[in-house]
């Protein structure tokens, strides 16, 4: 039986290795913290990216003290009342569906992870409410291993930037991940993330107030143009 072929990566805008480095040494200054969710190990931090989905991480910051505080454990979440977590979920939005997802995500850890959090990419995808993006989180956050996540706002400004020339996540995670050092890659992406939440935004990017205004090929502010001399 044939193997499948691989996708074909289109090439790199040109210049884009350069502004690849140049952006993750500005974001580090800008964002010494690259995640905002608060967490002590690696299952709080699962629980926390699933509930950051359509809100903010301050929000998920305030519901997950008390979350945790009643359900501790994998083990404790998966026994737990969805009646009860929805009540305490209730502020993240969503808060059946992600009920449904935290309770079922503790269920598969317990089941067939002895209540670990798996450290492989190929075991964390098949947990209830991990996609590739959350997963590469995961790797990178809980555990300090090479990840980069794609979410909508990497997506925009990987292609606002003049990274990569493609919307399709896989292709952008694997064009930047080409560009940067290893070590690099989880910041870099959450980084690029919490950029994305506060200055490029989609609709009206603040280009005047970004620290990449220099080099981005999509900025709106231009370099004044040297006057010349009268005398």
């Amino acid at each position: 039986m044939p193997k499948p072929e691989k996708p074909v990566l289109p090439p790199p805008p040109r210049g884009a290795r350069p502004r690849a480095l140049k952006a993750v040494e500005r974001l580090q200054q800008e964002y010494p913290a690259a995640t905002e969710l608060d967490h002590k190990n690696a299952w709080q931090l699962v629980v926390a990216t699933i509930l950051s989905a359509q809100t903010t991480d301050r929000t998920v910051n305030l519901v997950t003290p008390k979350l945790f505080a009643r359900y501790p454990t994998p083990a404790d979440l998966a026994a737990a009342d969805p009646a009860d977590v929805e009540v305490i979920l209730k502020p993240t939005g969503f808060f059946r569906a992600k009920t449904r997802s935290v309770i079922r995500c503790a269920q598969d850890l317990v089941e067939r992870f002895h209540g670990e959090v798996p450290q492989r990419m190929e075991d964390l995808v098949t947990l209830q409410g991990i996609g590739r993006k959350t997963a590469n989180v995961i790797l990178s956050v809980g555990f300090g291993l090479p990840g980069f996540a794609v979410d909508t706002h990497v997506n925009r400004l990987a292609n606002r930037l003049g990274l990569v020339s493609t919307t399709d996540p896989a292709k952008i995670e694997k064009q930047v991940t080409r560009m940067i050092p290893r070590r690099e890659w989880g910041g870099f992406s959450l980084r690029l993330i919490l950029h994305g939440r506060r200055i490029c935004v989609a609709r009206r990017p603040k280009c005047e107030q970004c620290l990449m205004n220099d080099f981005c090929p999509s900025s709106t502010v231009r370099p004044r143009s040297k006057s010349k001399r009268l005398f």
